[in-house]
This record gives structure tokens, sequence and C-alpha cells, in this order.
């Protein structure tokens, strides 16, 4: 496996998807999820109480699954390849997290749930644009293709 790619890939995902997340997840889609709250709505932490390395972590973790299945399996390298490939990952990663979590917990409603999917898939799928447009980068003094 290309490790300058894993690493560059991860780092740039990573960063994408922190800023992504904040915008939608933070800003846009706030209120929403607030109303669509279950019972147990008192469980998320305030914004002064995040714990800011854990979410950095958590950001970095699947950018780094993103680019290593696009590294080391898929050998995709195009942001078209990447926002497609992204996506699949995200939907099915985010449907499966998010009905289990709803079939055990009281943490969202389901329309919540449903909008939580489709917020991540969409996430998803620019995150692996962005992975896969940077993989595709030439380093510097490497000749185009012809």
């Amino acid at each position: 496996m290309d490790t300058k790619k894993f690493i560059t890939g991860t780092l740039v995902g990573g960063i994408a998807y922190f800023i992504l997340g904040y915008l939608f997840y933070g800003l846009l889609l706030e209120g929403f999820f607030e109303a669509n709250a279950g019972s147990a709505a008192d469980a998320g932490r305030q914004p002064e109480d995040i714990v800011w390395w854990a979410l950095i972590l958590g950001n970095f973790a699947f950018a780094a699954l993103i680019t290593y299945i696009f590294v080391k399996w898929a050998h995709i390298s195009t942001f078209k390849g990447g926002l497609k490939a992204g996506a699949v990952i995200g939907l099915l990663m985010a449907l499966s997290m998010d009905l289990i979590m709803y079939a055990t917990n009281n943490l969202m409603s389901l329309t919540g749930v449903v909008v939580d999917v489709i917020v991540a898939t969409l996430l998803s799928a620019i995150i692996g644009g962005v992975i896969g447009a940077v993989l595709h980068a030439k380093p510097q003094g490497e000749p185009a293709a012809a």
C-alpha cells in the first residue's frame, strides 16, 4: 500500500469531514436534531462539554477507513469514483448504525434517523470525492500522463 497516499487521504479527508460535520450538524441541522431527539434528549453534550480529541480522532478514523478502502482494495483515485464509493459506504454504515441505535435506545426519532442517514450519506460522498481527488493528484516533479 502507498503509505504517503494513505496518510494524505486520511489527513485531507479527516479535515474535510470535521469541517462539513460542523457545518451540517453543528450549524444547519442543529435545531432539527434537537426537535427530533428521543426521550434521551439530554444524553448529548453541550458545545462547551464536547470531548474534542475524541471527535477529531473519530473524523480521522472515518477518513482513514475510506482512504484504506480506496488505496488498498478499490484503487479509486478520482473525485467521481470517490463520490460514488463514499456515498455507498456512508449509506451502509449510517443505515446500519442508525437503525441499530434506533432499535436499542431512545436518542432520536425515526424522522431523525432517516435524515441522519441522508446527511451521513451526503457527507460521506463528499469526503469520498475529496479523498479520491487527493489520491489522483500527481506528486510534484512527476510527469503528467500522456
